[in-house]
């Protein structure tokens, strides 16, 4: 008698899914100068969500980029030292880890380059030099932290910047029901799935292709008076180049454009098209193409609310 063995066939990629739309990758791209472990997560995690970044003792990366509210504060434009507004509204840190580069005007390579920002930025975290954060870390009890994911006087800016990139590698949204149905695992609804051939046939994924829904480039967007990457490179050929957002997760982070200014997605869906594609979408597409976009909303991550170190009997150096 022969013996058959039944093997779990794959599920098979529906006919009716663009060529390049694909479910998030699985792991992200991690520089060889910092690789991951679990204790410089945990460290990164920590100062993340630390309000001894600042100068106020008041403002953390997770004021703006709030991991309860899918990476962002849901602000026009954040709130800073002193009540300060920025001059951008704030991108979700969820899934960062896959962009070519960081901020809207991509003046940070990676990760780690962004975390170094808002710290010294007199508007966002204000402090005054890298030398007075790290003593403010060091004074909290930070430095055994930094020793032993980094050797010995491991406390500094650079691996402060180090850990939070790590960190920020963990925070990924899979399994969004676009991701199970591309997988043969779910279904979307008749309404996503017309959204989803409209994108494609009306050119948006010429932009916002792949898994990730973006082509990680700078595209012009002549909207607003903000000049985006011209003020990073002084060219004036990178006027109001921006670099294009995902649209992972697009339905939880209004408000939507680089300044924040517009409340609804459906409102940021006829404004893309009329803009950058100078189409007219009716009421039935844009309702079709929001219905995809809320398809590409994944779980987010589940993040445990640290116990930062601190000195006892005793406040830390804040200034105003």
């Amino acid at each position: 008698m022969t013996a058959s063995v039944g093997l779990a066939q794959a599920a098979e990629r529906p006919a009716d899914v663009p060529e390049g739309m694909g479910a998030l990758p699985a792991s992200v791209p991690v520089p060889a100068d910092n690789p991951m472990t679990p204790a410089k997560v945990e460290l990164g995690k920590q100062l993340y969500l630390d309000p001894a970044l600042s100068k106020s003792g008041n403002i953390s990366c997770n004021s703006c980029h709030n991991l309860g509210s899918w990476g962002v504060d849901n602000q026009v434009r954040s709130i800073g030292h002193k009540w300060q507004r920025g001059g951008r509204n704030a991108p979700t840190s969820f899934n960062a880890a896959f962009w070519s580069t960081q901020f809207w005007d991509g003046r940070a390579p990676q990760l780690e380059d962004q975390a170094k920002g808002p710290p010294m930025n007199p508007v966002e975290m204000a402090d005054d030099t890298e030398a007075q954060l790290v003593a403010r870390l060091q004074e909290a009890g930070y430095g055994p932290e930094f020793d032993k994911v980094f050797g010995k006087n491991g406390l500094s800016f650079n691996n402060m910047a180090k850990a939070i990139g790590a960190f920020e590698r963990t925070l990924l949204t899979p399994d969004a029901p676009f991701d199970r149905y591309v997988r043969g695992e779910g279904d979307i609804s008749a309404a996503a799935k017309r959204g989803m051939k409209k994108v494609d046939d009306i050119g948006c994924t010429s932009c916002h292709s792949g898994p990730l829904f973006t082509n990680n480039t700078f595209q012009q967007f002549n909207y607003g008076t903000d000049t985006g990457r011209e003020a990073v490179t002084g060219k004036h050929d990178d006027d109001h180049y921006f670099r294009v957002q995902s649209w992972r997760n697009v339905a939880m982070t209004a408000p939507y454009f680089h300044d924040g200014s517009v409340k609804t997605l459906s409102e940021a869906v006829r404004i893309m098209a009329r803009v950058q594609l100078g189409t007219k979408l009716s009421d039935a597409d844009v309702a079709d193409i929001v219905a995809f976009l809320k398809t590409l909303t994944g779980t987010p991550p589940s993040v445990t609310y640290p116990v930062f170190p601190r000195p006892a009997g005793h406040a830390l150096n804040w200034m105003d």
